[in-house]
């Protein structure tokens, strides 16, 4: 059986798939990989369901060490990918020997990578998924020094010869963002409705799997007083008494008591994934 030996595990390296919905009524969030077109990408050019197990790995410095030969793809963060000291080109699957190391260096662009590997990191389930949950804490644990991660059975499917999407690195510069109305716009001024999309804001340091804060101006409530406890989806924008918004994430806890301004839309939440701190980010309507 193929194995990963881990090295050096870098800032936060987790399994992830593509998450556990349907427990939000239990408390338990979805979680899964948060740039998840970077998920499906990897684990199609090494032949595997979309689905599969990969590690989400964060700024990268990791590196690990083959117990058995096989296929791997790297996608997400754009930087330096090496096995035994050669590049690899960025979004490709490569084949590792016996003993082969590879390394993934400090990402450049973007800041999540996603390592998928031929049969899928066959670590035990919770509730249906293999992702960890940061904030509920269940699921395998961040990956340590010395982990030895199992590697599932080959799958049906073949690697590919040539993958159809084209791979472009992620935007180094002001990223924009399509907003859906949240359920609690109604609560804030007409002004600060203009100006989440009139703004450009910046992502702060405060930023996870859990959530992303926003740097701008105050977003003014024109109701003020306690709200209710009530769901909150990936992507909600909820805003704080001090009026800065932040981008609830895969992590995030199931209900909130801020109000919701927007919600970032479906297809925008890969884009979120791998923001760094400090870059611009501007909101139109969906």
């Amino acid at each position: 059986m193929t194995r990963l030996v881990v090295e050096q595990p870098g800032a936060l390296a987790l399994v992830e798939d593509l998450g556990r919905p349907g427990f939000a009524r239990l408390g338990v969030a979805a979680s899964g990989a948060l740039d998840r077109s970077a998920l499906a990408l990897a684990n199609r050019l090494v032949g595997n369901p979309d689905g599969a197990a990969a590690l989400e790995l964060l700024v990268g410095g990791f590196r690990a060490r083959f117990d058995g030969g096989g296929w791997f793809a790297v996608t997400g963060a754009w930087g330096s990918v090496r096995l035994d000291g050669r590049v690899i080109a960025p979004y490709t699957a490569a084949r590792a020997r016996e003993g082969s190391v590879l390394e993934v260096g400090l990402a450049e662009r973007g800041i999540r990578y996603l390592l998928a590997v031929r049969g899928g990191f066959d670590v035990p389930p919770v509730l249906g998924s293999r992702s960890r949950d940061t904030l509920a804490g269940i699921g395998p644990e961040p990956v340590r020094a010395g982990d030895v991660l199992e590697i599932g059975a080959e799958p049906a499917a073949s690697v590919p010869v040539v993958d159809v999407d084209v791979a472009f690195p992620p935007p180094a510069s002001t990223v924009t963002l399509a907003l859906r109305p949240g359920p609690r716009a109604d609560w804030f001024t007409d002004a600060a409705r203009q100006a989440l999309f009139d703004a450009e804001w910046r992502i702060s340091e405060q930023a996870d799997r859990i959530g992303a804060r926003l740097v701008g101006p105050a977003l003014e409530r024109r109701q003020q007083g306690e709200l209710p406890s009530e769901a909150t989806v990936p992507g909600s924008i909820q805003v704080a008494g001090g009026g800065q918004p932040t981008i609830l994430l895969a992590d995030r806890p199931v209900t909130g008591g801020y109000p919701v301004i927007a919600i970032v839309a479906p297809g925008s939440l890969d884009a979120v994934a791998q923001l760094r701190p400090g870059q611009a980010v501007r909101f139109r309507h969906a």
